[in-house]
């Protein structure tokens, strides 16, 4: 970072298009200006190594893939779920009275905590956000990927009030948590939302008090599941949370199933069990 503190990125150590996507990381190549194809498939790499695969978050123009800029993206997520191992193997080093251990990971955690409030936290305008080496400043992105200080708990309590303001004003959709404040065509924007994105939010308000805000991310999201499920008979990949049907977008169909969405729903049945009638499903 500016000051010399480390924060972590994704980056892809190859340069040419992923094997799975060969032909679209061609044309997206092609439409790139005033970049090299190494440099936009490195990005587009990256992008898919984040799970994020693909969305505004990364772009420029927020409608244009071809502007994205993964490697030089510094992501709230990622540093948090970091600063997270950091000091989990810190408690177990302290377990195993590994003093010299302790003190390193003890070190490095405290180290990402203050770089991470002073990039990867607004004060102007008071939320979490990704950070651009580029420009120097965080991104204009509102997305789920801001509840992740708060599900990893290392967000100050003035800092989660003011992510849960955010959240319910932005990001809480008819059917549940939208992954980004943008409709752009890519899976992981608006309308589209994502069971692990549910219960990361979910539980991060719930961490902090916040947990009528929470109870509404969770019970909406049911609500969608639970109607598309009656629908179709089908537990989808992703939801449109605006309309409460299947998701769409990104670069392939559909996925039927999905683990996430099943243990979600199935935590979710247990926290909010009055949301959801017992009344068996029609048949597709």
């Amino acid at each position: 970072m500016p000051d010399g503190a480390l924060l972590n990125r994704y980056w892809d150590s190859r340069d040419t298009p992923r094997d799975e996507s060969w032909a679209e990381d061609v044309a997206t190549a092609r439409e790139a200006t005033g970049r090299s194809a190494a440099e936009v498939y490195r990005d587009l790499r990256s992008g898919a190594e984040s799970g994020w695969d693909f969305s505004s978050r990364w772009f420029d123009d927020p409608q244009n893939i071809a502007t994205l800029h993964t490697t030089e993206i510094v992501p709230v997520d990622l540093n948090s779920l970091l600063w997270t191992l950091e000091r989990t193997i810190a408690a177990h080093c302290r377990a195993l009275a590994e003093r010299a251990c302790v003190r390193d990971f003890d070190r490095r955690a405290g180290a990402r905590k203050r770089a991470m409030n002073r990039y990867l936290w607004s004060v102007s305008e008071r939320r979490f956000g990704d950070w651009d080496r580029r420009t120097g400043r965080m991104t204009s992105s509102v997305s789920a990927a801001g509840l992740y200080p708060l599900f990893t708990g290392w967000a100050n309590r003035s800092q989660a009030r003011d992510t849960a303001r955010q959240t319910e004003a932005v990001l809480i959709a008819p059917g549940g948590l939208r992954t980004t404040a943008l409709t752009t065509g890519q899976q992981w924007d608006a309308p589209n939302g994502w069971a692990p994105l549910q219960w990361v939010a979910i539980s991060g308000l719930d961490r902090y008090g916040h947990r009528a805000t929470a109870e509404t991310i969770g019970t909406r999201w049911l609500g969608t599941v639970d109607r598309v499920y009656r629908e179709t008979g089908k537990m989808l990949e992703k939801y449109d949370v605006e309309q409460q049907r299947p998701g769409g977008g990104g670069e392939y169909p559909l996925q039927d199933g999905f683990g996430w969405t099943n243990g979600v729903t199935r935590v979710l049945l247990d926290r909010y069990p009055d949301v959801v009638s017992e009344t068996a499903p029609t048949a597709p």
